[in-house]
């Protein structure tokens, strides 16, 4: 791509408010163009890699992506700034059943041609089509959340390198036979026409019926009650089970029934799978249409009678109701079976309905000759992998559920009857009938030679594709990629939790079967995003919010923050307008103290002496160096523990309070007095060093304001910099500045302003009014007496200190601190005896509102029925409640 001007060649004088839009696409495509996305090719740089979960081609941009994006980028940013060889590789899926059913609707609407109409051919031209016109919207999208991948190694899974993946790893698995095509129940989906695994299956709970109908005892005058929830499916009974320690049947094992409406004669057997507390604990068997009583036919030998087809209606083999559709087929049944008397009861019955997660549509368990992977045999070293260390899963909950799946893993159908997608490849001979599989097509028969060959029709399932992400996007094969060698295995493996088992551990599995390693060492895997109410986000709710349209309101860097901030590994997040506006409120207040310092150095017009920055010698300034390094460990260490969301959060508490609150307030007494050492090397220097801990998570506030930074402090020659933020070094904590007496010092400062502004609020005193202040303290006078300008400006009060609180005075609001006894008294006519008075009032009515409080939070109902939000709210308050009545009752009792 061609590359973009520099954004920040020209700067002037920080604006007055932050504007994001202005900044957010220049910044993007300067970046993009400058390279800075691609690993750097430093010698012995170690390779960092993440390889983003494929969205599908057909998608658009949602907050789950947004969520992603946002991890995966804080991840990316830190490990480059730290000097990795960062690659992030992007990539889409070809996404076979929702990428075919909208381009058949598509046609159907626009040319009103079907896809048999069209061909195999022209149908799957079309999809090229499609997929070159709109495959890339969603990539676009994601440039807009500042993800920094390599654009130029994205990848299709349905592009020549991941089908050469896909076809050596079917060729290699079919050939030490741990894939084999059999007939199996699968979950069919009539609409879709294909096959389903058991995680493209949603199920939802409906209110129904379980039907109890007789079945005669042939050649006797006696019946056995069967009861079913499908009674159109009876028509492919083979048999009827019952559980040998059931006593109850125990003398009809072995005998046979009359299938009603079929004329047919059934065996009557034991088995101990059938349950006999469901409903009369005889069991009608159909092998063809249940999971469950294909084993049982297997086990027994038993026919196989296919009544429903591949459309949903039924088959010849259901005689006269031949033809219906199968939801029909069920009324007519049970009519059937009314008007002999063979129905005995319908009876209300909640039952989970197995829907297509595509189409919504009830599954069909069909029996039918597909494609299978051994995946019980294959998952083994899966599980070793995870035993043994090598992979590690965060939060580290789920490596239980983990192997409690991979424990119980069945075969997994990797056939789909679809025309997108990787055609399986497998070949017939129908001259002598040879199954070839081999990864290059055959031009003859291997056995006789013959040209007569016809390819499999079947597509693989899209997941078995997916599962070789980390091996595709890296251009293996073949082993010796340049690419593949360098970054496989690759570091993080980033996604949502609802896919552990559809996607990660298939790529273990697959990652250690083509290669013998692992595919990533760590398994991160965020939560859920759910609305402000606890719901979960569906269109069907109307509370979908797309992240767009919340950039284009607060910024790209407030939505990440928001989406981010305190949230753990694992755990459902609630977003809200309210945290995407305290997002753009924490940009606003770091924008606008950056403004004041570049503004301070801009009006400075001594040198400013940057040497001092490691050796500070005002209280004021070795506490924010301590603080700033005890902020660059703490913000490694939970990175280095994947606690991404705390990580932002104590950047947030040290900028938004220690920094902006207290040391710029601070700096400001000293600015105005020009009294003690210049603290702006320091506001400076820690700001800058802040901005670039801070720049994984908000990448272009801190890029545009570091640039701000960069010419101020070029003015005042410091040109050390570099060229971006994004290539600057990570910072590292220096130990030797931890400076814990002067941190215990300035937390008493901070302690005395806070007492003195609590009085005037609770005591609803005027600004206008004087207020004094006395303070005593045993071990900080001296310090506080050297900080007498900074207390007097940010308490709004007069004081006076001394190391004893006998010298303060007897009328006078005294509040105890853990350091130091403030006493603060007021002149004039201010009545002291009547704030009391009022000071008691509050506390009566604080004390009553936390009763009902306290009683609500215990109430079982409320607990029951609110939303998990509306009571953490109430917890909030009861806290904030317990707050205020202990500084009531202080200050009501003090100076008593």
């Amino acid at each position: 791509m061609a590359r973009a001007g520099n954004p920040f060649a020209s700067l002037g004088p920080m604006a007055k408010a932050y504007d994001f839009a202005a900044v957010e696409t220049p910044a993007y495509e300067w970046w993009e163009g400058q390279n800075y996305f691609k690993p750097n090719e430093k010698p012995g740089a170690e390779p960092f890699t993440i390889v983003m979960p494929p969205p599908n081609v057909t998608g658009s941009l949602h907050l789950g992506h947004a969520l992603e994006s946002a991890i995966q980028d804080a991840m990316v940013r830190w490990r480059r700034m730290q000097g990795y060889s960062t690659l992030w590789l992007p990539g889409t899926d070809h996404a076979g059943i929702a990428t075919q059913l909208v381009v058949e609707r598509d046609l159907l609407a626009k040319n009103e041609v079907t896809r048999h109409e069209l061909g195999r051919e022209k149908f799957v031209e079309r999809i090229w089509e499609w997929v070159d016109e709109y495959g890339d919207v969603i990539q676009e999208q994601r440039k807009r959340l500042g993800a920094s991948c390599d654009w130029d190694r994205a990848t299709f899974t349905m592009d020549p390198g991941p089908a050469a993946a896909v076809r050596r790893t079917f060729v290699r698995l079919y050939k030490k036979d741990l894939i084999y095509r059999g007939n199996r129940i699968v979950n069919w989906c009539p609409v879709c026409r294909t096959a389903l695994s058991d995680l493209e299956v949603i199920h939802e709970e409906r209110e129904t019926y379980l039907y109890k109908f007789k079945y005669p005892i042939a050649g006797e005058d006696d019946h056995v009650t069967i009861a079913t929830t499908r009674p159109e499916t009876m028509l492919g009974d083979t048999a009827v089970a019952v559980n040998p320690e059931d006593d109850r049947y125990r003398h009809l094992i072995g005998k046979s029934v009359e299938l009603p409406l079929t004329g047919r004669i059934i065996p009557i057997i034991s088995d101990a799978a059938v349950d006999v507390d469901f409903g009369t604990g005889a069991l009608k068997v159909t092998p063809a249409h249940d999971p469950a009583d294909f084993e049982i036919g297997r086990r027994h030998g038993l026919d196989t009678v296919t009544v429903i087809g591949l459309d949903g209606r039924m088959t010849e083999d259901a005689g006269e109701f031949a033809g219906m559709d199968r939801s029909d087929a069920r009324a007519a049944v049970l009519e059937a079976l009314d008007k002999i008397g063979l129905l005995e009861a319908e009876v209300p019955y909640t039952q989970s309905i197995a829907l297509c997660d595509r189409s919504k549509d009830p599954v069909e368990p069909l029996s039918s000759l597909q494609w299978w992977v051994k995946e019980p045999a294959i998952s083994k070293v899966s599980r070793e992998a995870v035993e043994e260390g090598k992979i590690k899963f965060v939060p580290e909950r789920f490596t239980r559920v983990y192997y409690n799946w991979i424990d119980n893993l069945r075969d997994w159908c990797i056939s789909r009857q679809l025309w997108w997608g990787h055609r399986i490849p497998v070949w017939y001979c129908d001259d002598c009938d040879e199954t070839i599989v081999e990864e290059e097509d055959p031009t003859e028969c291997p056995s006789c030679n013959g040209h007569a060959l016809r390819q499999d029709e079947d597509v693989l399932d899209t997941w078995f594709s997916s599962g070789l992400w980390p091996l595709s996007t890296l251009n293996w094969p073949p082993e010796e990629a340049e690419d593949f060698q360098k970054f496989y295995p690759t570091s993080v493996m980033e996604c949502g939790r609802d896919i552990l088992f559809l996607w990660v551990s298939r790529m273990i599995t697959l990652g250690i079967e083509n290669t013998g390693e692992i595919p990533f060492h760590t398994v991160y895997l965020h939560g859920l995003l759910q609305d402000p109410s606890g719901s979960k986000m569906s269109k069907t709710k109307g509370n979908v919010v797309d992240p767009l349209e919340l950039i284009e309101m607060y910024g790209t860097d407030a939505v990440r923050f928001a989406l981010t901030t305190g949230v753990a590994p694992g755990n459902e997040s609630r977003l809200s307008h309210p945290k995407m506006e305290s997002g753009r409120n924490f940009a606003n207040k770091l924008w606008n103290a950056a403004r004041f310092v570049t503004n301070s150095l801009d009006a400075e017009d001594a040198e400013v002496d940057w040497s001092v920055c490691e050796s500070p010698e005002h209280p004021e300034d070795r506490w924010v160096v301590s603080r700033q390094n005890r902020l660059a460990a703490e913000v490694d260490r939970y990175l280095d523990e994947y606690q991404i969301g705390e990580a932002q959060r104590i950047l947030y508490d040290f900028i938004w309070s220690e920094y902006c609150d207290w040391y710029l307030e601070l700096a400001k007494v000293r600015i105005r007095s020009q009294s003690g050492p210049s603290p702006l090397p320091y506001l400076a220097d820690v700001l800058e060093k802040t901005l670039r801990l801070l720049h994984p998570f908000m990448p272009f506030v801190t890029e545009q304001i570091w640039q701000h930074l960069k010419t101020a402090f070029a003015k005042h020659g410091r040109t050390d910099l570099g060229e971006s933020i994004m290539i600057a070094e990570y910072p590292v904590a220096n130990p030797d500045l931890f400076e814990d007496d002067s941190e215990l010092n300035l937390e008493t400062l901070m302690d005395v302003v806070r007492s003195i502004r609590n009085v005037r609020a609770e005591m609803r005193i005027d600004p206008v009014v004087h207020v004094n202040a006395s303070i005593a303290s045993d071990e900080a006078a001296d310090f506080l007496a050297s900080e007498k300008d900074a207390i007097e400006a940010l308490a709004r009060a007069a004081v006076d200190i001394s190391a004893n609180s006998a010298d303060q005075p007897v009328d006078a609001v005294t509040v105890v601190l853990s350091r130091a006894t403030v006493a603060i008294s007021m002149d004039g006519d201010f009545d002291l005896a009547a704030a009391r008075d009022h000071l008691a009032d509050d506390l009566g009515n604080a004390t009553a509102a936390r009763a009902r409080l306290e009683g609500r939070l215990n109430n079982e109902q409320f607990l029951a029925k609110a939303p998990d939000e509306v009571v953490e709210k109430e917890r909030t308050r009861l806290a904030e409640i317990d707050d205020r009545i202990t500084r009531l009752r202080q200050l009501v009792g003090a100076g008593d």
